[in-house]
């Protein structure tokens, strides 16, 4: 009895098919692929969060701190409308991601880097969490901006 089974039809033989180095060098973009998951959970959780963020400061305004006289100050009422809505928007682009929408990818980028904007322009209000989104939107831009489709990829 041998110890070597035949390969099966779905596995690759190692012996000159093309098509395994095919395979092979899909490994490294499989990883790419993973980041584009983990990119729409971040910006599932990341447009949740900012809902939260906005009605937080809607409903209250003494949840933020006072700051003084800043550049782009707005009152903490605007800030939170800007928050729901851009925090909706990217809930249900981070959805459309998951199902693997031909249109979030696109989306993805834009609101990712709209998130970062309104973030850094958030940052005396909540400085430690606006470094901490503006690290996750960085990482949503360049997982989504690195992403190659599979027929080009081919090609």
């Amino acid at each position: 009895m041998s110890q070597h089974a035949e390969p099966s039809p779905g596995r690759p033989s190692h012996g000159g098919d093309a098509s395994w180095a095919q395979r092979s060098g899909d490994r490294s973009s499989g990883w790419v692929t993973g980041g584009v998951v983990f990119a729409g959970v971040l910006l599932l959780l990341n447009g949740a969060l900012a809902v939260l963020q906005g009605i937080a400061a809607i409903a209250e305004d003494d949840v933020y701190a006072r700051i003084g006289t800043y550049v782009y100050e707005m009152s903490l009422t605007g800030w939170g409308i800007v928050h729901v809505i851009l925090g909706a928007l990217v809930f249900v682009t981070g959805y459309g991601l998951l199902k693997d929408m031909a249109w979030a990818r696109v989306a993805g980028i834009v609101l990712a880097s709209l998130s970062l904007i309104a973030q850094f322009l958030f940052l005396p209000y909540s400085p430690v969490w606006s470094v901490i989104m503006m690290a996750i939107d960085v990482f949503v831009i360049w997982a989504l901006a690195s992403r190659q489709d599979n027929a080009s990829s081919r090609a």
